[in-house]
């Protein structure tokens, strides 16, 4: 139950299953690994909407935490983000308008994923 996908990029990913659905555990799940790229998704154009913005903003980080459907097809039905932004003056009507603008136009996986998830975020800003 283990596999190797080759990306359009021509990356190599690996995945794998629990033990007891026959896997080894030695990869993420198929489904983790959408979570994850969908984090990674949004918090790259969280990022990049606020350098484009000019704003001096250092580093991004998502966490995400969701709930799946109990019955077949087990497909994602809460999501909720949160980010830790890391910048010197960030607005929190900026960093806001950012996750807005992501969640509601540009990612593409996060916006998929809503049609049968609810999808919820929230964020806190460091300074450095």
């Amino acid at each position: 139950m283990s596999f190797v996908a080759e990306t359009g990029s021509n990356h190599a990913l690996v995945m794998d299953g629990a033990p007891e659905a026959g896997g080894r555990n030695v990869a993420p799940r198929p489904m983790e690994l959408l979570l994850a790229g969908t984090g990674g998704c949004s918090a790259f154009d969280v990022v990049l909407i606020l350098k484009k913005g000019r704003h001096l903003v250092r580093g991004c980080e998502v966490s995400l935490q969701a709930e799946r459907a109990e019955q077949d097809p087990r497909v994602f039905t809460r999501i909720h983000f949160h980010f830790r932004v890391t910048g010197t003056q960030l607005r929190r009507e900026a960093v806001a308008r950012a996750i807005e603008l992501s969640a509601e136009k540009y990612c593409s996986a996060s916006i998929m994923l809503g049609k049968t998830a609810e999808i919820t975020h929230d964020f806190e800003i460091v300074e450095v």
